[in-house]
């Protein structure tokens, strides 16, 4: 997904799944909570159904539509969590799951040797 997207443009932007069938119309757009980034869109699917949310990482926009690289089976199977609400950590790792998506963890930091620890010095006899 463009980074340097507006989330607030996508909102009522047609959607469709990756065999160009219309999915519904954006409804919202969740931002990382650390990074601030667009990472989820809510999209209505119909006038009388739920909104189903879909990752926007490997979701392109093109020609002025969402284009989001699953199918809508998929899609409108996503597990319902409401909109308007924050998504908790929880509940974005249900979605990754859901959409086979991995989600790796930064490599941890090498340790390092930063010196001896306040009070541990050596004590030369």
């Amino acid at each position: 997904m463009q980074t340097d997207i507006d989330p607030r443009n996508l909102i009522g932007r047609k959607a469709f799944d990756r065999n160009g069938t219309k999915i519904g119309t954006v409804d919202e757009v969740y931002l990382d909570d650390a990074t601030g980034v667009p990472e989820w869109a809510a999209i209505r699917t119909g006038l009388f159904t739920r909104d189903a949310f879909v990752p926007l990482e490997p979701s392109e926009l093109v020609d002025g539509s969402l284009h989001v690289p699953f199918d809508r089976t998929l899609i409108k199977d996503a597990p319902d969590f409401g909109v308007g609400r924050h998504l908790s950590p929880d509940q974005e790792l249900q979605l990754y799951h859901h959409y086979g998506l991995d989600l790796t963890t930064p490599p941890p930091l090498p340790d390092r040797d930063f010196g001896r620890l306040a009070g541990t010095e050596d004590v030369e006899a």
